[in-house]
């Protein structure tokens, strides 16, 4: 039997790719394989959102090269943000590499492999899913419209593109029946969801539609952006029993300049004041959020406005990145990236240590109570899961109730997670 190996590097939307790949390949009779080494099939899933992704990828493909060598019949492949609709470049620097695929673009892996063994792809793969576990990512809309000057997303996943609401229904109830219990509804922008769709269906309809699939516990989504956080999306997190209580909305910067640079289309006051309104009408809310320091032309000034907003929200997570140039952005063509990399390193620095202080803050008040977690798998010897909103949870005596939601005493506290004791099984 032939195997394969996937190599995933970045965000979820490219693990949810991998996935699908792995399910059409498994269809194929393909099997996976732990070694890029004796797999028949290496592909690697790209990301160039940062430049050390791409570094990572390049470096990968590098250490490939002996081994198509020694094996010529092992087939490569690139697929993800690092393959634009061009791929000549791509071809003449990486002559390993026998298959390129854009991202959700798996055809001429699937051709290729059907035709050296025999297979009709047409006759043999049905719906494409994530494997089976106890939480799942979907994809519902794939690529952006924004086009933020730091981000090359909608060059290389293109104009957004909305799933049908059957359809997504169709694959989360397949989940369902796999043994998921979680789902967590993926987009670039996933507020956007449903306006290319007839009838302008939106994120809060699609969840009022997966929260009806039986077996599914728990129904997140990310990542949303602040200029579609409508009223409906928020009172579907707030109504629905299955949504969970968590949102994630990048703010990228606390400076209304820097924001302009961005062109990301709000101002420090007006995603305040989303903010406001979302822990308004979402009791018990946990808010997480993405940021840039050391972007074009940013002062000190300018980011201590951004630390400012990191200390007065007080984001129950936050995943910062100094910035780095991406080739074919906006911010490439008509800015300089002028903050030195060690300033970089020292505002990433400060970020990093008020949000830990923060999050050990936050997350000691949970001290002695009790929380809902979906236990998800068992690390190093400890079940882990999450609780509804977004606390990762270790709890060490709960090892044979993986894809249960039991309640959950914590017993110990810090800025990265939580620790407690399960209740007695019913």
């Amino acid at each position: 039997m032939q195997t394969f190996h996937i190599w995933t590097i970045g965000c979820q939307m490219n693990k949810a790719d991998s996935e699908r790949l792995e399910s059409a390949l498994g269809q194929m009779g393909l099997s996976a394989s732990e070694s890029t080494a004796e797999a028949d099939v290496v592909v690697l899933n790209s990301c160039v959102v940062r430049q050390s992704a791409e570094d990572r990828v390049t470096g990968m493909l590098g250490s490939l090269k002996p081994l198509k060598r020694e094996d010529p019949g092992k087939v490569v492949a690139l697929m993800g943000c690092m393959v634009g609709p061009k791929t000549d470049a791509l071809e003449r620097r990486f002559p390993q590499v026998d298959v390129f695929m854009r991202p959700q673009q798996f055809d001429p892996l699937i051709e290729l492999l059907g035709d050296r063994l025999g297979i009709d792809p047409d006759g043999c793969l049905g719906q494409l899913t994530a494997r089976p576990a106890v939480t799942a990512y979907v994809p519902i809309i794939h690529g952006c419209d924004k086009f933020c000057s730091f981000c090359i997303i909608p060059y290389r996943r293109g104009r957004e593109v909305s799933r049908p609401v059957a359809e997504v229904v169709r694959e989360v109830e397949l989940l369902a029946d796999r043994g998921v219990r979680e789902v967590t509804l993926l987009g670039q922008n996933v507020d956007s969801y449903g306006h290319d769709l007839p009838g302008r269906q939106d994120l809060g309809d699609l969840l009022e539609a997966v929260s009806g699939v039986s077996r599914i516990e728990r129904v997140r989504f990310l990542t949303s952006h602040p200029n579609d956080m409508s009223d409906h999306i928020i009172d579907a997190v707030a109504g629905l029993d299955k949504v969970c209580e968590h949102v994630n909305l990048p703010f990228q910067a606390g400076d209304d300049e820097v924001l302009a640079r961005m062109r990301r289309g709000y101002t420090n006051a007006e995603y305040r004041a989303i903010v406001e309104k979302i822990r308004l009408r979402v009791p018990n809310v946990s808010m997480s959020t993405d940021l840039i320091v050391g972007f074009c032309g940013e002062t000190d000034e300018q980011f201590g406005r951004t630390l400012e907003m990191v200390k007065d929200i007080r984001f129950d997570k936050v995943h910062s990145a100094a910035y780095s140039t991406r080739e074919g952005t906006i911010a490439d063509r008509r800015f300089e990236d002028d903050v030195p990399a060690a300033e970089k390193k020292a505002r990433l620095r400060a970020i990093d240590e008020a949000q830990a202080a923060i999050q050990a803050e936050i997350n000691s008040e949970m001290l002695g109570s009790a929380v809902e977690v979906l236990v998800e798998d068992v690390r190093k010897g400890k079940a882990y899961g999450r609780s509804r909103n977004d606390k990762l949870v270790y709890i060490p005596d709960a090892k044979d109730r993986v894809g249960e939601v039991i309640p959950v005493k914590i017993d110990r506290t810090g800025p990265w997670s939580l620790q407690g004791r399960a209740a007695a099984a019913a």
